[in-house]
């Protein structure tokens, strides 16, 4: 898309969803006997069939050892997992890398990214060109007083790159209405200031974005992680990226003179909670370049080095709950780096 355009982020609307249970069924895939002698195709198909039906769950993964280096080439015979404390049988097991990738990044246009948006956006533009392949789709989604969508989903890095570059800093607007994505109006807010949408972004690009996508999903905010006014809660954005499977990096540019340098910033923490439930991780950057490319090569290697584990669920019951699911490398020196687990949901029709 050639034009930046407004995401839909009325109070009502976003409320409605939340309280509807919309959800994606993305953690379920059917249950298929793989073809011993087109192993590609199993891995496509696995791919490709994620929303089909009910009860085998899905997750992507990394495992490191003790001073945080990738640890290729195991097995499913080196791994447990456990669903709810319950040992659980691995029904599909594989090295993903190869695996298309569909990727949302998040920048955040708000005051106090002044003096690092620049920054970010010729780093992130050069991550795309390293990171994205043939099959691969991205979006790039921007907020500050407002959320809008630079451009929709496309696997064409020039386009990405030239809707990063529209990206501008915006602190116009305060609390004042309209109805967005119909001339750019603003988020309602009753008594709340507003500057960073942060989670309302996160819940956008989660539900509107990701969700209907099927595969290996992930999502790259490049922000302070500060929020300021959104309608959604942390807890609403954490569970939206959980249901549309995607695993959720932050790469933390805090300008810490924008905050006086004495205690005023407090992103960090809300991150952290996010990026842990997601299977990603918190990357510090500050206003650094050099930690900025080094924080976007670490996420490329970690998204290129996943294993894909599947298992049938003893528990059948698709009742939209929070099922927990913990991956145990026999190797005790391993950590493992995946999301805390998937919400139980039915296909839709």
């Amino acid at each position: 898309m050639s034009k930046a355009h407004t995401l839909p982020v009325l109070r009502s609307l976003l409320l409605m969803l939340i309280f509807a249970g919309f959800s994606a069924a993305s953690a379920q895939q059917p249950a298929s006997s793989p073809d011993q002698n087109h192993p590609d195709q199993d891995q496509d198909q696995a791919a490709t069939t994620l929303k089909v039906n009910v009860n085998i769950v899905q997750l992507f993964f990394n495992v490191k050892d003790k001073k945080g280096a990738l640890i290729p080439s195991l097995t499913k015979d080196d791994f447990q997992i456990l669903e709810d404390g319950k040992p659980q049988t691995i029904k599909y097991f594989a090295a993903e890398s190869n695996l298309p990738l569909t990727l949302g990044i998040l920048i955040d246009s708000s005051g106090s990214q002044a003096r690092v948006l620049d920054m970010e956006k010729q780093v992130g533009g050069e991550f795309l060109s390293q990171i994205l392949r043939e099959k691969d789709l991205a979006f790039v989604l921007s907020f500050d007083v407002n959320v809008d969508l630079l451009q929709d989903f496309t696997s064409s890095v020039h386009a990405l790159k030239a809707a990063l570059n529209t990206a501008r800093i915006n602190t116009a607007g305060g609390s004042g209405g309209g109805i967005p994505g119909l001339g750019g109006g603003t988020v309602p807010t009753i008594g709340t200031p507003k500057g960073t949408l942060l989670y309302d972004a996160v819940y956008l690009a989660s539900h509107d974005e990701l969700a209907q996508q099927v595969g290996r999903k992930a999502m790259i905010l490049l922000t302070d992680g500060e929020d300021q006014g959104s309608q959604l809660k942390i807890k609403d954005a954490i569970e939206a990226a959980q249901k549309s499977d995607s695993i959720v990096y932050v790469l933390l540019c805090a300008d810490r003179g924008f905050y006086g340098g004495f205690g005023g910033y407090s992103g960090d923490s809300d991150m952290k909670k996010l990026t842990q439930e997601t299977g990603g991780r918190v990357i510090e950057v500050g206003n650094k370049l050099d930690k900025l490319k080094a924080g976007f090569d670490q996420i490329a290697n970690e998204l290129r080095s996943q294993y894909n584990i599947g298992y049938g669920s003893t528990n059948t019951a698709l009742d939209g709950t929070f099922r927990k699911v913990e991956i145990h490398a026999n190797n005790k020196d391993y950590k493992i780096q995946s999301r805390s687990g998937y919400y139980a949901v039915p296909k839709r029709d």
